[in-house]
């Protein structure tokens, strides 16, 4: 979905006008007009006030071009798992259980393997010795443990 239809759907969804959320963002109704036409598109910093205002990802505002995977553990990202920072702002790499009030919830890869073994199914009937070197493997792809 473009994001001219995303702020639509948002603005209309949360019974806004283009006024109503003009004002919130600090911005004339032309400007609210000019992006749901897809003349422009909001700068960075109106971006991350739309996400605040909507409670949505800045990736879910320009259409999800990205596929999110937290870079921690590995897990598909949307807008319901994606961890915030402390002032409430999205944090697109980490997914709400790795990462919490600004805290990484995992100390070393270890204990996140630790983890992984304890709750993750066992689909392959594989032994605890090679899951613990197939999830050290993924982990080890992705920029937190690099």
């Amino acid at each position: 979905m473009e994001t001219k239809n995303v702020i639509y759907e948002l603005r209309t969804k949360n019974g806004l006008s283009q006024d109503e959320l003009a004002e919130k963002l600090f911005v004339t109704r032309q400007a609210i007009s000019r992006w749901e036409n897809g003349e422009t598109v909001p700068n960075t910093e109106t971006l991350k006030l739309l996400s605040k205002v909507f409670d949505v990802s800045i990736n879910t505002l320009l259409g999800s071009p990205r596929k999110l995977v937290c870079q921690c553990c590995g897990m598909p990202l949307d807008d319901s798992t994606i961890s915030k920072e402390t002032d409430g702002e999205f944090n697109e790499e980490y997914c709400k259980w790795c990462y919490s009030d600004g805290q990484f919830v995992y100390k070393s890869k270890e204990s996140l393997i630790d983890f992984l073994v304890g709750h993750m199914p066992n689909l392959d009937n594989l032994e605890e010795e090679e899951r613990r070197i197939q999830y050290d493997s993924y982990l080890s792809q992705l920029e937190h443990w690099k």
